[in-house]
């Protein structure tokens, strides 16, 4: 018996405008604040320029993301409405019909796409086009095939980071890379952890991959990448610029990152990193040691 279809919302969220926003998932666009990585590791958010291009790289980026997300919900709806829980997305609830889903997200994607390349340059329009069809290949076969899941994923949120040094012409570091990748890949293997853990060992619940994976190996996974995104950070802070002695700023700010990790462990150790926004942005001790991280980082790259 297929569950009938929940209400059409009221006010603006139960009008088209508002399905298509909803859809877009607003409270995903923190993560596209990444492209503000590599300037800021680089020190070059000094200028209004700079900042200004950073803000159209995000807009881009968040346009991107929206089209890929509309083009899933599109061609998971049927699915969807058998969901308890995802029958209530705009897509699946008829707020948004399918071929609107289908043809703004088909327009969303080429647009942000082009607009890289007029207002940016063609490194980040080709790494903005990589990262939609890397997104389709994931919502389409690759969230079903073991591992290549987590790798996916990952890559999605290391793309965001090099995309604001791709736009100003800022050189990434290998250090950066390294320790974006695998800061990214502890984050998701946690979250999967997390859900494993809830849900138990052998249980898909909404992602039924995750009957693949044992509790024993994601944990294993996320423990690994937090130790070499943390030796990958700590290499770099102890490397001196052109033969020069690192500053001490610079060796201090491995401190707040360590215990930083250690505290977002925590949560992850109790299945509780499910939803990392929310684990960032809602636990006092890790935001001031994040705080404490910024402050050192940003000494460091003045100079001190």
């Amino acid at each position: 018996m297929v569950p009938a279809r929940p209400e059409r919302p009221a006010g603006f969220a139960g009008s088209l405008a508002g399905g298509l926003l909803l859809t877009a998932r607003p409270r995903q666009w923190i993560k596209n604040l990444l492209v503000v990585a590599a300037p800021a590791a680089a020190g070059q958010l000094g200028s209004g320029r700079t900042v200004l291009q950073l803000a159209l790289v995000f807009v881009l980026f968040t346009a991107a993301a929206a089209a890929v997300y509309l083009l899933n919900d599109a061609r998971d709806a049927p699915a969807d409405r058998a969901h308890p829980h995802k029958c209530r997305r705009p897509v699946a609830a008829g707020t948004v019909p399918v071929p609107v889903a289908y043809a703004v997200g088909g327009l969303l994607a080429p647009a942000a796409v082009a607009g890289a390349a007029w207002l940016c340059n063609a490194a980040t329009a080709a790494l903005i086009g990589g990262y939609v069809l890397v997104q389709i290949a994931y919502c389409v076969l690759l969230k079903r095939v073991l591992v290549v899941d987590l790798a996916v994923v990952t890559a999605g949120f290391v793309m965001r980071a090099m995309c604001g040094g791709l736009a100003l012409g800022i050189p990434l570091s290998r250090w950066f890379l390294l320790t974006a990748g695998f800061g990214a890949l502890f984050m998701v293997a946690a979250k999967r952890y997390s859900e494993a853990l809830l849900m138990g060992e052998g249980e898909g619940g909404t992602r039924t991959l995750l009957r693949e994976y044992t509790v024993g190996y994601l944990r294993f996974v996320w423990q690994l990448a937090a130790g070499v995104a943390v030796l990958t950070y700590c290499l770099w802070a102890l490397e001196g610029r052109a033969g020069d002695a690192a500053s001490l700023c610079r060796q201090l700010s491995m401190v707040p990152l360590i215990l930083a990790v250690l505290r977002y462990a925590v949560f992850a150790d109790r299945g509780a990193a499910g939803a990392p926004e929310d684990v960032v942005l809602k636990d006092r001790p890790l935001a001031v040691t994040a705080l404490c991280w910024g402050l050192l980082y940003g000494l460091s790259v003045a100079g001190l």
